[in-house]
């Protein structure tokens, strides 16, 4: 796998168009490759941005989130929440290059991952092109934050084992690799997270990626969330005193 980041002019709210960025620097993109976008880029091009200031964090955060821990339960005075079936901080909220405003997640992820597919395929005659958009999280019990895919197109984003043999022949009963994640993860790794100016990456030479010449369905992007009660670690989440998205 190659992981390549690209530097970009610094993004500010001056900036409306994510296209327009990918024109100015996305020049070619091969056949059975990956496009990852920093959601943070995606957000400040479409307006999903608060002047900070004009509301507190925590309630903004509250508003955003679809469950929330309020901030008062964190050592470190953080609001840990659910979003998008996905347990972050902050519900992705971020100020860190930001410019004066607090960035929220977009306003629809996978729409946003749909519309660049979509747009790549047409402007360089490609048939099987992925994308990714990526924010980072922390992981319990391990320092430092990873990337992971708040929406994807264009290939398959979970390689299923259930059912097929080890290599001693045993069935495996549970394993499903995140390929999406494990994407994302590599590629917010080249990307960085603080002043390199690389919101976007590319990703090449990735066999293990079965590519789809269409957006994902409705059934598959179901398929990759597991409801609070089927989850391994529904003994500590169903336990924690979540509070829901506050209007």
């Amino acid at each position: 796998m190659k992981v390549t980041s690209v530097k970009t002019h610094r993004i500010t709210t001056k900036d409306q168009d994510i296209l327009a960025i990918l024109d100015r620097y996305i020049y070619t993109l091969k056949e059975r490759s990956i496009l990852v976008v920093a959601s943070k880029i995606v957000s400040i091009c479409e307006g999903s941005v608060v002047p900070i200031g004009k509301i507190a964090k925590e309630r903004l955060v509250e508003q955003e989130a679809d469950y929330f821990l309020p901030k008062q339960k964190s050592k470190y005075g953080i609001t840990l929440t659910v979003k998008g079936n996905t347990l972050i901080p902050s519900a992705g909220i971020d100020e860190s290059n930001g410019r004066g405003y607090y960035v929220l997640w977009p306003k629809d992820p996978q729409r946003s991952a749909d519309r660049i597919r979509e747009y790549l395929c047409k402007r360089f005659l490609r048939k099987h092109v992925g994308v990714v958009i990526t924010d980072s999280k922390t992981t319990p019990l391990r320092w430092g934050t990873t990337g992971v895919a708040i929406a994807h197109s264009g290939f398959e984003a979970l390689r299923d084992y259930i059912g097929k043999p080890d290599i001693f022949g045993r069935k495996i009963t549970v394993t499903k690799t995140a390929v999406a994640d494990g994407l994302a993860a590599a590629a917010v790794l080249a990307m960085g997270e603080g002043a390199e100016q690389t919101p976007l990456a590319v990703i090449e030479e990735v066999p293990f990626v079965k590519f789809q010449a269409r957006n994902p369905t409705k059934k598959e992007l179901e398929d990759l969330h597991i409801e609070l009660e089927d989850d391994l670690y529904a003994p500590l989440l169903e336990n924690a005193g979540w509070k829901p998205r506050k209007k």
